[in-house]
């Protein structure tokens, strides 16, 4: 899913001033939600999706665990300036990747993440998508997404 600056602010129904502080900087994200078990993406793989944010000149800036999942956050300069962002946010289920372009307070990377997936209308519409159930498929209908 992408999602731009006024995407964003639109999910910010509430009015809420700590979200447009987090999403001030960012003009553009990419939302990757990858089912390890269904996809078999294993330790091997997310190893090399690591190192392949090293070699386009990404930085890793911070791990750490919130709520259940391990986070990797990392950054791409230009002239002493942030310009990119990944947030990886992985658990024994899934892997979330937040590619953005801007930047993010690394204090509050965890932050984002956990407002996109749980207080947001878009997190239940992202985990009613990609889930395989019968009750998930009747509400994609309801959504206006047909699945073929």
């Amino acid at each position: 899913m992408y999602f731009y600056k006024n995407t964003l602010r639109m999910l910010n129904q509430s009015d809420n001033k700590d979200f447009d502080e987090l999403i001030k900087d960012i003009e553009k994200m990419k939302f990757l939600m990858i089912d390890k078990t269904k996809s078999k993406f294993a330790d091997a793989d997310y190893k090399k999706l690591k190192s392949s944010y090293g070699s386009e000149q990404y930085e890793e800036m911070m791990t750490s665990r919130f709520q259940g999942k391990n986070f990797d956050v990392f950054i791409k300069q230009d002239d002493g300036r942030v310009k990119g962002t990944v947030i990886m946010a992985s658990d024994s289920t899934n892997l979330y990747v937040l590619d953005i372009l801007g930047r993010v307070a690394l204090d509050k990377a965890t932050s984002l993440f956990s407002t996109l997936n749980q207080s947001t209308d878009i997190g239940q519409r992202v985990k009613d998508f990609v889930s395989s159930d019968g009750k998930s498929k009747d509400k994609k209908k309801e959504h206006g997404v047909k699945i073929d």
